[in-house]
């Protein structure tokens, strides 16, 4: 009797163990997931969700599956930043919050917009060279001067217009993270 009372407390251990094991995905884990939405530095904030869906099985320990291909997961901005007009291009951060409906922490993945420099200057100094030539055609030395000092007014202008630089997460894009630690 005391016998069969031991074999039952072990056996019950053992499935707890087998449970609490199936339940975790070992640190240093790879995960790739498939984005549902799009997502973007100037309409998304930090601490809004995300979802999406795994790209891969989820193999542990050689050959213990945790979750399927197509299997739910669930993510963080942890960071978005608008992108400004003239400088600082949009930055958006993410990492995973469950896997499969398992609670992780995972590496974060940072995007960042295109710089402002080339366009800028570009928009700028068109805007100063058309103006020099016109005013030159037009008004000789001084012409050109003022019409550089004009053009590149309304370079600026144009920069300050069409200058933001978000940066967009789209739909169905593939992301790998790192697991650090699941709960």
């Amino acid at each position: 009797m005391k016998a069969t009372r031991i074999l039952q407390t072990l056996i019950v251990l053992l499935a707890l163990t087998a449970v609490a094991m199936a339940g975790s995905i070992p640190a240093g884990t790879f995960v790739t997931v498939r984005t549902y939405s799009t997502l973007k530095s100037g309409t998304n904030h930090s601490g809004e969700g995300w979802s999406g869906t795994l790209v891969n099985d989820l193999v542990v320990n050689g050959n213990q599956t945790i979750a399927h291909a197509g299997d739910p997961v669930k993510g963080v901005i942890s960071y978005a930043k608008d992108s400004g007009r003239l400088h600082n291009p949009g930055i958006l951060s993410l990492r995973l919050t469950s896997v499969n409906g398992i609670s992780v922490t995972s590496s974060t993945r940072s995007f960042k917009g295109k710089g402002h420099t080339t366009s800028n200057a570009t928009k700028i100094g068109g805007g100063a060279g058309a103006g020099a030539l016109i005013g030159a055609l037009a008004g000789g030395g001084k012409g050109a001067l003022i019409g550089a000092g004009a053009g590149a007014a309304a370079g600026t202008g144009l920069a300050l217009a069409t200058g933001k630089q978000q940066v967009t997460v789209p739909a169905e894009s593939v992301l790998s993270f790192k697991i650090i630690s699941s709960h």
